[in-house]
């Protein structure tokens, strides 16, 4: 008789196991992101995984890093960055969108994050990169003088001392993007953080008279 159960509760389990493989993957995004492990939402459930371990519906991590994750599902590769999503049978990259309303000054202005430090930006379609005041870069502990390069830099006074640095990661709202170019100036201005075109360039921006929409597709 104890045997007889044995065997029924061996059964069960062999046919949980054989459900779980046969389970269908629909869609895999991405919520977290670190070096070695990365936290998966697969259909709905989220899941921690190292890379090289297996969800219990299939996804394998096969790596991971600050910036994205590969995983494998169903013998398939698939490359996500934080909050992009794939269904399994094609690759549908997430859209993240910032909407910013114009100010009483007829300025559109936000607040962002340079490497992961809170900064007020004034949008400037007509600055080449992202501008900052020396201040407010060392703020940021933004180490100009020692990695960027000294430049002079053409402004609407003129001429002005500045470096070019290169930004880790530059977000608003959703919208996160990596490797941004900015210039440091010397002096006080700009008062504000200048959000350039070194950023907005990788965007697609519509101007809706006092709605700007930035637009991320990848």
């Amino acid at each position: 008789m104890r045997n007889q159960v044995l065997s029924r509760v061996l059964l069960v389990e062999v046919l949980f196991a054989v459900a779980g493989v046969a389970v269908a993957v629909d869609r895999v995004s991405v919520q977290g992101l670190f070096s070695g492990a990365a936290v998966v939402l697969v259909d709905g459930q989220q899941r921690m995984l190292r890379v090289g371990q297996t969800s219990p519906e299939g996804v394998r991590l096969v790596s991971a890093d600050s910036a994205r994750a590969v995983v494998e599902v169903d013998g398939r590769q698939m490359t996500l960055q934080l909050g992009s999503e794939v269904h399994t049978d094609i690759a549908v990259p997430a859209t993240r969108e910032v909407r910013i309303t114009r100010d009483t000054t007829g300025m559109y202005r936000t607040t962002g994050s340079i490497n992961g430090q809170t900064v007020d930006f004034i949008v400037d379609t007509g600055a080449t990169r992202v501008t900052l005041n020396a201040q407010e870069a060392r703020r940021l502990g933004i180490d100009f003088r020692v990695k960027g390069d000294a430049a002079g830099v053409l402004t609407a006074s003129g001429y002005e001392k500045g470096w070019h640095v290169l930004l880790d990661r530059v977000t608003v709202g959703a919208v996160a993007v990596r490797n941004v170019e900015a210039v440091v100036l010397e002096g006080p201005l700009p008062a504000e953080a200048l959000l350039g075109n070194s950023f907005l360039s990788r965007l697609r921006l519509q101007d809706q008279g006092n709605l700007l929409i930035l637009t991320q597709t990848h």
